[in-house]
């Protein structure tokens, strides 16, 4: 089990070192479940989770459950998140839900007691947040997250291509909304070591990132590696000095080599040392 009294930045730095640098998103959706020769039910489901449970929860740094895709089977898809979130974590893994929670006061503290209290089912060692309804509309998920040991990692520069009429928008001060929750986040983290516990989604497709300070003394949550374009030996170019604190997501790239359980575990530690070795010559 993943020692919780540390704060989520320390034990994320220590998982990457030693696991290596990867995150594995686990999204059994329609298509890939009937990819593995499996029905689009709670059977299957179950199956899928199990699978990729057993085969990756001892070698992978990080596990990126996408909530939605168990949520649309109700209740009993819930528990096989549950179920799948505490063997993560009993194997020393570290899990970030990917629920996306965004919303304001009361709501927002609801949905930070689902994935952050720590007697919650559903409590996660990271959870992803949207904070256009204004950063500080995520202030009760920062201060849980923080009593907790927990991390967030915040939508700031994400690689759909819609994102960016929001992201890159200008504020008053002259600042793209992006680049403000890049400077919300180091405020966060700032003076933490080995590094902060808040940190930014930014997808790795987006190309050179330079005119944005992505030093932020906290992690950087990066999809885009393997089915959407990007490769490991792109991350220097992406991130620049900030790439030491990049986790970089890596989806279907991974499960498609699924059902066999070999199979994934091999394409999950590839992905790893290429991602080591493209940090390691930056």
């Amino acid at each position: 089990m993943t020692d919780i009294t540390e704060p989520f930045g320390a034990r994320l730095r220590r998982a990457m070192d030693t696991r290596g640098p990867l995150c594995v998103g686990i999204d059994p959706h329609a298509s890939l479940l009937s990819a593995w020769g499996l029905s689009d039910d709670i059977a299957g489901l179950e199956t899928f989770t199990r699978t990729v449970v057993d085969a990756l929860a001892g070698h992978v740094a990080v596990f990126k459950p996408q909530s939605a895709f168990f949520e649309r089977f109700g209740s009993k898809g819930i528990a096989v998140l549950e179920r799948a979130v505490e063997d993560l974590r009993a194997a020393g893994g570290l899990v970030v839900m990917d629920a996306k929670r965004g919303d304001i006061g009361s709501t927002m503290a609801a949905y930070a007691e689902t994935f952050l209290r720590k007697d919650s089912p559903l409590f996660s060692d990271a959870l992803t947040v949207s904070p256009y309804l204004g950063y500080g509309s995520l202030k009760p998920a920062v201060e849980l997250a923080r009593e907790s040991g927990a991390g967030l990692f915040v939508l700031a520069l994400t690689s759909n291509p819609e994102g960016a009429e929001v992201q890159r928008a200008v504020c008053e001060d002259g600042r793209s909304v992006g680049a403000t929750m890049l400077g919300h986040l180091a405020a966060e983290n700032a003076g933490r070591s080995p590094m902060g516990s808040f940190g930014a989604v930014v997808g790795a497709t987006l190309g050179d990132l330079a005119s944005f300070d992505l030093d932020i003394n906290g992690p950087l949550l990066a999809p885009g590696i393997g089915a959407q374009g990007a490769n490991a030996a792109d991350l220097p170019a992406v991130f620049g000095p900030a790439v030491r604190n990049v986790v970089p997501n890596v989806s279907r790239g991974v499960l498609r080599h699924g059902p066999d359980a070999a199979a994934l575990r091999e394409a999950a530690l590839r992905f790893a040392d290429e991602v080591r070795e493209a940090v390691a010559s930056a």
